[in-house]
């Protein structure tokens, strides 16, 4: 028989704080969730720390048995709920960005991010695997920000899934604004008409056009995302500086003053529960650090969907700028984890010199081509 389930959507502000103080936060909005129902209640990606780019990144980061696991236990336990959040997870040899979901009576699944995008692979290495948690609720399968805008994460999940589980913190970095030294303050959309085209196309990679993916699966989604204002240095901020404004040789004479350049931008803001339809059911308000509990129907049997995937609907240019940085950023990550935590952590795989190159050289081709297609 279709069975009823209520799933709760999390939404908090994303600025860092320390872990005691942000899982306190944490605390009450689970706490207020559960009061209303909620049998499922799914937190921001990074709920414990917030979003920075910032080598506190590499100490922040905990082992699966460390406070925010143990907290999220033991709030499960205490609410009688299937609680999902993610954190920086320092594994065995490396730091991934992991989304644990723990249910009532210990259990644990978890799901490593697939696609940092772009500064974040300084910080935490990608996954490789989907992650279906099969709970006496349903069978949920989990991705993380990024991965939503890749069809082929979500192909994966077909049919074998009830409903769709997403913790996401994203910034809005196709509305970006660079602010230099001496005052001066440009929006992406200023940089070049590549970047407006990012700007129009992006805007829905968390509301729509992840909505889309779900449906077609045939199964609900919860979304979560932060709230605030980001404001923060670049990694590696020449190289990030002269990649972003490949189009604007005015802008390299700040390529010397690059490490004082701050990135501002705002954060999508789209918190909520949808049905198998793409239709939401309840969202958080703009700027509110607050949770919706909605009710969804599963189906007696896993949905089959007989389609392919959709496209994903974002500008190329945003995954050509994605690879890019992910290339030049993983000797980054390798060598920040080796210095704070040792030899042993981030080993180099055979062969990554040269795929990072060809990464790279791929990236730069793909920028170069789009542009003459403009």
């Amino acid at each position: 028989m279709p069975r009823a389930i209520k799933l709760a959507a999390i939404q908090m502000n994303a600025e860092p704080a320390p872990t005691d103080a942000r899982l306190a936060r944490a605390a009450a909005l689970v706490a207020q969730a559960a009061q209303e129902g909620a049998q499922v209640v799914v937190l921001p990606e990074v709920f414990n720390t917030g979003y920075e780019y910032s080598d506190a990144n590499y100490t922040r980061a905990e082992p699966i048995d460390g406070p925010t696991v143990t907290w999220m236990k033991r709030a499960a336990q205490q609410h009688d709920v299937y609680l999902a959040g993610t954190l920086l997870l320092l594994d065995t040899e490396d730091i991934y960005n992991a989304m644990v979901l723990v249910g009532p009576a210990g259990q644990l699944w978890r799901y490593d991010k697939a696609y940092p995008w772009a500064w974040e692979r300084a910080y935490f290495r990608e996954g490789g695997r989907i992650t279906v948690a099969d709970t006496p609720l349903g069978k949920f399968g989990m991705l993380v920000c990024w991965d939503s805008a890749h069809p082929n994460l979500w192909a994966r999940y077909a049919g074998k899934v009830d409903a769709m589980l997403v913790c996401s913190c994203p910034p809005t970095m196709h509305d970006l604004t660079l602010v230099f030294p001496d005052g001066e303050r440009l929006r992406a959309s200023g940089i070049s008409p590549l970047h407006r085209q990012m700007q129009r196309s992006s805007a829905e990679t968390f509301g729509a056009l992840l909505r889309r993916q779900a449906a077609a699966l045939g199964v609900p989604v919860v979304n979560t995302t932060g709230t605030g204002l980001f404001s923060s240095p670049a990694p590696l901020p020449q190289v990030s500086l002269v990649t972003y404004t490949l189009g604007r040789p005015d802008l390299w004479r700040y390529v010397p003053e690059a490490g004082a350049i701050m990135v501002e931008a705002g954060y999508f803001q789209q918190t909520y529960v949808a049905d198998a339809g793409g239709h939401v059911l309840a969202q958080v308000p703009a700027g509110a650090e607050h949770g919706v509990v909605a009710e969804v129907t599963l189906p007696d049997t896993l949905p089959q969907p007989d389609k392919p995937q959709p496209r994903s609907g974002v500008s190329p240019f945003a995954y050509m700028l994605d690879e890019f940085a992910n290339a030049m950023l993983r000797p980054v990550y390798r060598q920040a984890v080796r210095r704070v935590y040792g030899a042993q952590m981030a080993p180099v795989a055979a062969g990554t010199g040269r795929w990072a190159f060809a990464t790279l050289l791929a990236g730069v081709l793909g920028f170069l081509v789009a542009r003459r297609r403009r």
